[in-house]
């Protein structure tokens, strides 16, 4: 039956208690609008099924109305819908309280309720309750939270980036990494910090249309975020106002967004917290003109607080370029492209300076002179102490240097050359003959480079099959014999060239393959990863067309077999970096089949020789593809030796001015800045030692049990869970209904994707937390107490209060105010022995109880019971009143140092922007306002009763 609401009633939500007090807002149709004015949020529920329950209290109850003063209620009416309590206030004067003006912050003891109503909990869900609180508060203050749950190798340089920006509000940054050093990661990182976090909770994510699928794969794989992928499909048949309002983080090809109006407005109008941009060099300005794409990023960025630009090496791109990213995120400071430039070279000789620091330990006429000039009369002081030998006064000089770099807050940009760890390449080339059948194909874009495709198509071929006189067949079929032992990736760029790849494989060696393309699913895409990263029973090879290049790690093989080469150097970088990444243990093995005197031989001396982009990235690899791209591409086709050489001559002697430009141009002061200076270090370190505790395994082994999930052992390190026949609650997030294969060990997580990767911020393990606390589940018990000690007949009241705070997630007031448990363990003297006896010694001498007889013992001990529930506040009050009293301390004490060293940045170096100093003193007196409102909810009662 559907209940009847009216606007104005209250009603608290079954799922989400934390929200406070709900207030109906309006039915429309099927669905119910619900405002929560202690969150601030709003709910829309199906009318047939809301999970709500209405707020009625009793004659006795004591209520608050929102101007704070309290009625003991003596009648309750129904009016229109409406209840009406009248009473007495604190000064017992008759009053009337309608329940629209109840306040939002109140408490509902519900646990003693169901005690009394006979609604006994068995005995494990009571401590499942407790021990799902301690581990709640200890994650909300945690310093890794949203950083060491992502199905990623922990990283120094990532770790500190991620943290750095996510930690600041409404952040607006460039993150500006080499190649192969994980900008992808650092942008997932922050993204899911924030959500975390409650920083952000609408994030629009804007790529190239060809990188949509990696960014999707790497959000939901790494990180576990279900990213909507918009196009102009879903736009249209979204049946909403605003079809961007239909979800919290939204993947947009910048192309589509840029050619319809219509998705444009609506973007611009869907009040997003966060926007990202891969890609971001691509946006094309100019003091006279900008791009199209470049336009709309700039009015996005004008109306969201947050922006995260994620683009190639800036001195790649011309300081122009430059200025062009920092415009989007600070269009205020950087308005003037002439006083940057200015800026700029006035800056160039303390980046100098520092390196020369840096490298030799100690500073030339010159850059002493550049130094002292930069920051006056202090670094004249620093100077000296570093003369004097003082150690600290070169890292407070790097400090002091940083606070005042130009773009220090708004760039970050880490080198291969700064951060350690990655492999060196060695390449294997296979010249082959060219065969006939190749030689007459019809022209065609790229029909040289991929011949095998063109063969196929032309109506000439008959029933005649490529793979049966391409030399490169056999010499693959060769080449994996004689590398048995490893796992080799091949990468070629069509989807028709792998699928017959696979064939030939099949029949003509037996050698166990998986295919790899972008007409899989991604289901069908994981299964194929999974066998070949299964060491046992596995491929040997996987054969992926161009999109094996995009999104996937397989960093445990160290063969490459590059069967084809792409036409652009980017996509070979790509092709190669799912294997050359940070991290990786071995050298890395490139093997390049061509056919002679084609296209293919030419495009691999270009890349080899004019590039050298297969033994090292090649950050000029763009810029001479633009340069050289029109006369490249007619002599690929067209063998003329001459200009070929000459071209190759030109390509080379550009390439190595612009490398000596570059290194020439290296920042290492903002190097520095990147890295972290040890701060990414320790977290690497806390992230290791969190995974080395059993702590999340054994607490997920009492939920399992609790809500009767099935698990049994996969493998070393591996469980499959599945829904036992008494599965307590078909929502419980499992992820799939048949069952999932989960483990808790990251290295085993990072070569198995058809894995899930069970950490405390998987969508499970939170889910399940939820469950937990969101519902009544374990909030009474009752048990039979073992112990001589004790006279047979006793009874031990045992109480868990919540001392909390209800607050917008923004605030963070969870760092300072975690939701802790408070324990209470009442003697019949009103005694509280619970600092003398813990939950886990009570526990080993408890037995349970049949239902019928502990709730007849309740209803038979209500009057006393209910005097020791009503004496077991006053017990903790006090401690409540001094967690409160230390969260506002420690929030004022850590939001006025940031305030502080914010406001004397600013005098320094003017990216601290007015709007960030004003939120943070906002968020100080918001928060310290929602503390004095900071109460305590009784959590859930455990009757002892000695035996």
């Amino acid at each position: 039956m559907t209940q009847e609401y009216q606007p104005g009633q209250r009603w608290i939500s079954d799922s989400e208690a934390e929200l406070g007090l709900g207030t109906i807002l309006m039915t429309e149709g099927r669905l119910l609008t619900v405002l929560y004015p202690a969150t601030g949020e709003t709910r829309q529920y199906s009318l047939r099924n809301a999970p709500l329950t209405r707020v009625r209290f009793a004659p006795g109850d004591e209520i608050t109305h929102f101007e704070g003063w309290k009625l003991t209620v003596q009648t309750v009416e129904d009016i229109d819908g409406l209840l009406i309590y009248q009473g007495f206030n604190e000064q017992h004067e008759p009053c009337i309280l309608p329940e629209t003006q109840l306040s939002n912050f109140i408490q509902f003891r519900l646990a003693s309720d169901r005690l009394f109503a006979g609604q006994i909990d068995p005995l494990n869900w009571f401590t499942l309750r407790y021990h799902t609180l301690e581990h709640l508060s200890r994650q909300q203050q945690s310093p890794l939270w949203g950083l060491g749950g992502a199905r990623a190798q922990p990283i120094a340089h990532q770790l500190h980036i991620a943290r750095e920006v996510a930690d600041r509000i409404a952040p607006r940054v460039l993150l500006a990494d080499e190649v192969g050093l994980g900008k992808t990661i650092e942008a997932g990182l922050v993204i899911h910090r924030q959500l975390l976090n409650g920083r952000a909770n609408r994030v629009l994510i804007l790529v190239p249309e060809t990188l949509q699928h990696q960014w999707l794969v790497e959000m939901r794989r790494r990180f576990n975020l279900q990213v909507a992928l918009f196009d102009a499909e879903r736009f249209a048949e979204s049946d909403a106002a605003n079809p961007f309002e239909d979800c919290q983080l939204a993947l947009v090809s910048l192309d589509w967004l840029k050619a319809d109006a219509a998705a444009q407005e609506a973007a611009l109008a869907a009040g997003w917290d966060l926007l990202v941009v891969d890609e971001a060099h691509h946006l094309v300005w100019h003091p006279e003109k900008a791009s199209a794409e470049y336009l709309l990023v700039e009015q996005l960025a004008a109306e969201i607080a947050g922006v995260l630009l994620l683009t190639a090496t800036p001195e790649q791109l011309g300081l122009d370029s430059h200025f062009a990213r920092l415009r989007l995120l600070d269009p205020n400071r950087f308005h003037d492209l002439q006083a940057f430039r200015a800026e700029s070279a006035n800056y160039k000789p303390v980046a100098e300076a520092v390196q020369e620091l840096l490298e030799h330990g100690k500073l030339g006429k010159a850059a002493r002179q550049a130094i002292e000039g930069f920051l006056g009369a202090e670094g004249h002081e620093l100077l000296e102490s570093l003369d004097a030998g003082d150690e600290s006064a070169r890292a407070r000089l790097v400090r002091e240097l940083l606070d005042r770099h130009g773009t220090g807050r708004l760039l970050f940009r880490n080198t291969r050359a700064a951060v350690r760890g990655f492999p060196e390449r060695e390449l294997h080339a296979y010249p082959l003959e060219n065969p006939d059948q190749y030689l007459f194909l019809a022209p065609g874009e790229h029909a040289d480079l991929y011949p095998e495709v063109s063969f196929q198509a032309s109506p000439d071929s008959g029933s005649e099959h490529w793979c049966r006189f391409d030399p490169r067949v056999d010499w693959l079929i060769d080449t994996l014999k004689m590398l048995k032992r490893f796992k080799v990736l091949v990468i070629c760029a069509h989807a028709e060239t792998a699928l017959d790849l696979e064939d030939a494989l099949r029949l003509r060696s037996g050698i166990p393959a998986a295919v790899f393309h972008e007409g899989m699913s991604i289901l069908e895409r994981d299964r194929a990863a999974a066998f070949f990263a299964d060491e046992e029973f596995g491929a040997q090879v996987l054969i992926c067309s161009e999109i094996g290049s995009e999104g996937r790690n397989f960093q445990f093989a160290h063969h490459l077999v590059l069967f084809d080469l792409p036409a652009h150097p980017d996509l070979l970088e790509q092709r190669i970096g799912r294997l050359d990444r940070i991290g990786q243990q071995q050298r890395i093995q490139l093997h390049v089949p061509y056919l002679q005197d084609s296209a293919q031989d030419r495009l691999f001396q270009w890349y080899h020789q004019a590039l050298n982009a297969f033994l090292s990235t090649c950050p000029t690899g763009n810029a001479l593809q633009h340069q050289f791209g029109p006369r490249l591409l007619p002599l690929l086709e067209d063998n003329q030796p001459a200009p070929w050489q000459a071209l190759l001559g030109e390509a080379v002697a550009e390439r190595e001015r612009l490398e000596a430009e570059l290194h020439s141009g290296r920042d290492r002061l903002l190097e520095l800045n990147s890295g972290g200076a040890g701060e990414g270090e320790a977290l690497v370190a806390d992230i290791l030692e969190q995974d080395d505790q059993f702590a999340l395994s054994i607490y997920m082994e009492e939920l399992f049990n609790a809500f009767g999930i099935d698990s049994e052992d996969h493998s070393e390190n591996a469980l499959v869970l599945k829904p036992g026949e008494k599965m307590l609650d078909a929502s419980f997030p499992l992820g799939d209904d048949e069952g999932v294969t989960i483990t808790y060990d990251r290295d085993q997580a990072l070569t198995r994707e058809d894995m899930q990767f069970l950490t405390w911020e998987h969508p499970m393990v939170q889910g399940g937390m939820d469950l937990v606390l969101s519902g009544s589940m374990g909030n009474t018990a009752l048990a039979m107490i073992k112990n001589k000690a004790l006279k047979p007949g006793t009874v031990l009241l045992e109480l868990l209060y919540v001392s909390e705070v209800v607050a917008p997630r923004g605030l963070q007031l969870g760092r300072f105010l975690p939701p802790l448990a408070l324990r209470c363990l009442l003697d019949g003297n009103g005694n509280d022995l619970a600092a003398k006896v813990s939950l886990n010694t009570l526990n080993d001498q408890l037995e349970s109880v049949p239902r019928g007889s502990a709730s007849k013992f309740v209803q038979a001990q209500r009057e006393p019971l209910t005097r020791q529930i009503n004496a077991a506040e006053g017990h903790i009050v006090p401690r409540h009143k001094e967690r409160v009293a230390q969260a506002r301390q420690q929030l004022i004490a850590e939001l006025d140092e940031e305030l502080a060293r914010l406001t004397a940045l600013q005098q320094v170096n003017p990216s601290v922007r007015d709007s960030e100093i004003q939120a943070l003193r906002q968020q100080r007196e918001d928060g310290l306002a929602f503390l004095e409102k900071a109460a305590l909810r009784l959590e859930a009662v455990r009757v002892l009763v000695a035996g």
